[in-house]
């Protein structure tokens, strides 16, 4: 798809300024946090050709916008998925993307990744004259020191923890919750370049459960096979991830919904600590809706509350965070799906 070098409001960030944009947000972390880590990944291990936009006015109206480009997304549009930072001291300045027409089809579905609550309510302040946003909320909790006093059980002896490798990706993808928006050549980018633990079975190699360091800085996609819970895998591997990602630089966090209790009991016992608010989003403009349901002209946020999609017992749900739910329909097709658990939402990328 050809890229647009610059909208009604926005232009497109060259890569030679993304330093000075990365320390321009340290001002605002931990708000900036997600963008922050985003763009250092970017820079440090080239996960993807990622776009970031900043406002014509920038600094002077600091709101940038990034779209992953690596999903794949509805109608193979990489501008139908997007991300949006603007200091909620600053809030107003979202207000440009009510007239932001050249970037962005408000006439048409589209996704926003988790973003400040702030930034969401005053996003809706004009879209609600447009179309339905259904949200789905959680909280970003941090980890600024990782306790370390947690005493875990050991591994059974048929059990071991080890490094992914690109020879798990296809097991990895095929289970991921959402991987119709996510394709598996992101994911052999992530286990080369990025943190990424599995625990597998030493007698057949089964991988059990995994986590990955996402290319925006989350603790991402916690999963587990149903059979092998209650062994204690989520909090080893939540962990043993968590000290890599320290070690790379980074600041952990994840994304729990609020109503997960086990995810924010498990997580703070870790060291975690609630930060801010997030969401996000499905937007659907009026047009393609009829009598109060949605035209399928686009995937749908995965609202089924069956038994297979709810928490571990870890409490860890796979954080999507980045993405929308997608319905999948795995077990029609005879897939084993995996416990999605929370990036902390875990659905998450």
């Amino acid at each position: 798809m050809e890229i647009i070098p610059e909208g009604r409001h926005f232009r497109l960030v060259q890569e030679s300024e993304l330093p000075e944009i990365l320390e321009y947000l340290e001002r605002f972390l931990p708000e900036a946090l997600k963008f922050h880590q985003t763009i250092r990944t970017y820079l440090n291990d080239r996960v993807w050709d990622f776009k970031f936009y900043v406002s014509k006015e920038w600094p002077k109206k600091p709101i940038i916008l990034h779209f992953p480009g690596c999903t794949l997304t509805p109608n193979n549009n990489i501008y139908q998925s997007f991300g949006i930072f603007c200091p909620s001291e600053q809030i107003e300045h979202v207000d440009l993307m009510s007239t932001e027409d050249v970037l962005i089809d408000w006439q048409q579905p589209l996704y926003l990744n988790f973003t400040h609550i702030a930034i969401m309510n005053r996003l809706d302040d004009f879209y609600k004259k447009i179309g339905l946003m259904e949200r789905l909320e959680g909280d970003i909790y941090v980890c600024n020191k990782l306790n370390t006093d947690l005493e875990l059980d050991d591994l059974s002896a048929e059990a071991e923890m080890r490094q992914l490798t690109v020879d798990d990706v296809k097991r990895i993808h095929d289970l991921y919750p959402a991987n119709e928006i996510e394709c598996v050549d992101v994911f052999e980018i992530l286990v080369k370049v990025l943190p990424g633990l599995g625990i597998f079975r030493k007698d057949t190699n089964e991988l059990a459960a995994w986590m990955v360091h996402s290319y925006y800085g989350a603790m991402f996609s916690m999963q587990t096979r149903p059979h092998y819970r209650r062994l204690g895998y989520g909090i080893r591997l939540a962990t043993a991830l968590t000290k890599l990602v320290i070690e790379r630089g980074y600041q952990p966090f994840v994304v729990i919904r609020p109503q997960n209790e086990a995810s924010r009991c498990l997580y703070t016992k870790l060291g975690f600590e609630k930060v801010y608010e997030t969401c996000r989003v499905k937007m659907t403009p009026n047009c393609l809706q009829t009598n109060g349901a949605h035209e399928p002209t686009a995937p749908e946020f995965e609202v089924d509350d069956n038994k297979e999609n709810k928490p571990i017992d870890e409490g860890i749900e796979d954080m999507l965070a980045e993405k929308c739910d997608i319905s999948k329909g795995n077990e029609a097709a005879g897939q084993e799906k995996f416990a999605t658990t929370d990036e902390g939402i875990e659905e998450d990328k």
